[in-house]
């Protein structure tokens, strides 16, 4: 069943400009729905605005923000976030995330950097996710960020994740990739982390590859392809929390179109896998 705040299901991709033309030329590609950062496409004329309005129409979309800043300590940007409403009710977007991150201050970061796992910050953060809310009359789906540092932490990403929720009554947009990335670089059990989210609160997952720097540090990159590990997490994923809708993402070292869809298929065979087994058990 859709999440109420992410009304598709199935297998997604990102939409990059790179291979835009190239999509909406095919007949009828096997793409449930797709995603697009909003801060890329918002102020564009011309021939991009015309296919981006054209994939809109062809395809559910869905917004994945990159400079909201949910956890900054600067104030939000309500202009910004006008701007977005409009935008969404334009293109009739079925869905906007965030990073659960900050990336500004006095200034942009162009990063995306931890918030402190505190009761305040659960406090902070959640009041931010409300009002973001209310300004754009729908829910606010969040995400579990890759991080390389946790300052001034006084409880555990798993707490925290689930407090926010609970507290902001937001969405969970849960990328499996991240999870696997923080799981090697903190040292803590990736499974359990999958586990400890709560189901009613997952709108989609993310999933995308990375890269090794070190046997005990990953960076999350978005520009490779997924390895056997990320694989076997996202089948756990859909053992514990059943199939949800799934969006693979590539920002950098973006292959070919079929490349991508290869992917997109590994990821339709995992959601199929229950269904698999119980006619094979049936």
């Amino acid at each position: 069943m859709a999440h109420p705040s992410c009304p598709v299901s199935g297998t997604g991709l990102g939409l990059r400009r790179q291979f835009i033309e190239e999509l909406l030329e095919l007949g009828n590609p096997d793409i449930d729905f797709m995603e697009v950062a909003p801060e890329n496409w918002m102020g564009l004329g011309g021939k991009y605005a015309k296919q981006f309005t054209a994939a809109c129409e062809r395809f559910p979309m869905m917004c994945h923000g990159l400079s909201l800043s949910i956890g900054s300590p600067a104030p939000l940007d309500v202009a910004f976030l006008k701007q977005l409403k409009q935008f969404f009710d334009k293109h009739q977007i079925v869905s906007y995330s965030e990073h659960l991150s900050f990336c500004s201050d006095d200034g942009h970061l162009y990063d995306l950097m931890p918030i402190p796992f505190t009761a305040e910050s659960v406090r902070y953060v959640s009041e931010r996710i409300k009002q973001v809310q209310d300004i754009l009359e729908r829910q606010l789906i969040i995400e579990n960020v890759s991080y390389y540092a946790a300052p001034g932490q006084e409880m555990t990403e798993v707490d925290f994740t689930r407090e926010v929720l609970e507290e902001a009554n937001c969405g969970l947009l849960l990328d499996v990739n991240n999870v696997y990335v923080n799981s090697i670089n903190h040292g803590y059990d990736a499974k359990h982390f999958i586990d400890a989210m709560p189901t009613d609160r997952i709108a989609y997952l993310h999933i995308a590859g990375h890269y090794n720097e070190a046997e005990d540090l990953i960076v999350d990159t978005h520009g490779a392809d997924i390895v056997d590990p990320v694989w076997q997490l996202l089948s756990h994923t859909y053992d514990r929390h059943g199939i949800i809708p799934t969006l693979l993402e590539r920002d950098f070292n973006i292959p070919s179109l079929s490349h991508l869809f290869d992917e997109m298929t590994i990821i339709r065979q995992y959601q199929q896998q229950p269904y698999d087994m119980q006619a094979r058990h049936g």
